[in-house]
């Protein structure tokens, strides 16, 4: 919704002074202009990235268009989670573990959490580091810097589609400078023609300047901004099960590991130590 918003501010106040300043919105719905400018950006899009950075471009977009809802919730439930994972392993083992780390789609205590089942970045650093805590010992710097290498690549992947639309968002106002040329060479074709002629031909190459301008500053940049933000809380998911996890792997209790990964959480929806702990108690409860 409120990106949603965000467009409707541009536009209003974009168009709607064009339109105070006794412009006419006809003079810029300009089709050709359009589909050079769009068009020339969407190639480049697809020739220069593959085709799994333009599937996390949809993704990503579709994923901000949702909001931010669901991320304190996200916590609400991995909390618990990692909670209930370290108190099995401290009573049974690590080999206790097995079972829902082999097949979590099927273990009665992943599938009662689906926000963190229904994120594969997040799940799969769960469980692939929880196996990796199963096959030996490691110590917590070990740990510590394993997880940190294993965050930095999956950072620097997930940020490939943020990456690629800014440099998009850049290119926009080079495209709307080519579709402008191109307009002037038009007009250079009729320059014998009457004056009021050329200045509509003038006027509908400006209109490819000005849509460059407005696809990179007003909508391209912006999305690669959100898009790079969204990352940034999934990564920060992933910090706080890090957290858990070489606090667990240093001795601390159950409690106070997950209090670890808890701290680690973004200040807006980072919940209480009291709120963490009722959370903890709903869960055991339930699992009872």
């Amino acid at each position: 919704m409120q990106k949603l918003v965000g467009i409707a501010v541009i536009l209003v106040c974009v168009f709607g002074g064009f339109v105070m300043a006794n412009g006419k919105l006809a003079a810029l719905w300009q089709p050709a202009e359009i589909v050079i400018i769009f068009g020339a950006g969407a190639g480049a899009l697809i020739l220069g990235n593959s085709s799994a950075v333009l599937k996390g471009i949809w993704q990503q977009l579709k994923a901000i268009s949702g909001g931010q809802k669901n991320d304190a919730e996200l916590y609400r439930q991995l909390l618990p989670l990692l909670h209930q994972l370290l108190q099995e392993t401290r009573l049974k083992g690590l080999k206790a573990l097995d079972g829902h780390v082999e097949s979590p789609e099927t273990s009665p205590l992943f599938s009662r959490y689906p926000l963190v089942t229904g994120s594969p970045e997040l799940l799969g650093f769960i469980i692939d580091n929880l196996r990796m805590l199963g096959m030996g010992k490691l110590s917590a710097h070990e740990l510590e810097a394993l997880l940190e290498q294993e965050i930095d690549t999956l950072e620097e992947s997930m940020l490939k589609p943020s990456h690629a639309m800014a440099k998009t968002a850049d290119a926009m106002p080079g495209f709307g400078i080519l579709a402008a040329v191109m307009g002037i060479i038009i007009t250079m074709q009729h320059l014998d023609g009457p004056l009021t002629y050329i200045g509509v031909h003038v006027a509908a190459a400006l209109v490819g300047t000005f849509l460059g301008i407005f696809a990179c500053y007003c909508l391209l940049s912006p999305l690669s901004n959100a898009m790079e933000q969204w990352v940034g809380r999934r990564i920060t998911a992933l910090e706080c099960v890090k957290a858990v996890l070489v606090s667990h792997v240093s001795g601390k209790s159950p409690l106070l590991a997950v209090d670890a990964g808890r701290k680690s959480i973004e200040q807006d929806i980072k919940p209480g130590f009291m709120d963490m702990e009722s959370w903890l108690n709903e869960a055991e409860a339930e699992s009872v």
